[in-house]
């Protein structure tokens, strides 16, 4: 068999156990692992709204409003007004998350050391420019026709973080109906 076939099933399969493995380490934080994709996607992608983020973080819309509730209680979120769209309100970082944040890039850290224990540097260099590649093939076929948000993969210095420059589709944007949502819609 051609072990290009496995291809999309390897990349999926290799998220959720780098997924599994940061979850191990997360509960150091008291943290579930929706609210860690929430704190990164929302250091990524500075004042994106709260649709945005459902669709960058793949969160269910309502469990991602009880997420962000429970954020804003704790003061590492606002929600702020967006600056062309009355309906929209965008979602900002308060200084409060930033020790979560770190000590969670800290884990993130740890998690990913593991995952690639016995990579040379230049092997992780490797793996990464590839899987940039792909992910721009992949990006320049799918994206632009689903109206899906996009983000830049570039990582900031270790103790840098900061947002990534994003693309993000227009608030007022149709988001594209899956077949599956389809079948949900006429049942």
């Amino acid at each position: 068999m051609d072990r290009l076939r496995n291809f999309g099933f390897l990349i999926k399969d290799v998220s959720r156990l780098s997924g599994l493995n940061f979850e191990r380490h997360s509960v150091e934080l008291n943290l579930s692992i929706t609210q860690c994709k929430v704190l990164a996607h929302l250091q990524r992608n500075k004042g994106v709204t709260q649709v945005q983020l459902a669709e960058l973080s793949e969160i269910d819309p309502m469990t991602l409003v009880r997420v962000i509730d429970r954020m804003e209680a704790e003061q590492w979120v606002s929600r702020e007004p967006h600056p062309t769209d009355r309906r929209a309100r965008c979602l900002v970082l308060k200084p409060a998350a930033t020790p979560i944040l770190q000590q969670m890039w800290r884990l993130a850290d740890r998690a990913r050391a593991e995952a690639l224990a016995g990579f040379s540097a230049d092997e992780k260099a490797q793996l990464m420019n590839l899987l940039e590649r792909a992910h721009a093939n992949l990006s320049a076929l799918v994206a632009p026709a689903a109206d899906v948000p996009q983000q830049e993969f570039t990582e900031p210095a270790k103790d840098q973080r900061k947002p990534a420059k994003e693309k993000v589709a227009k608030p007022q944007a149709k988001r594209a109906i899956t077949a599956s949502q389809k079948k949900l819609q006429h049942r």
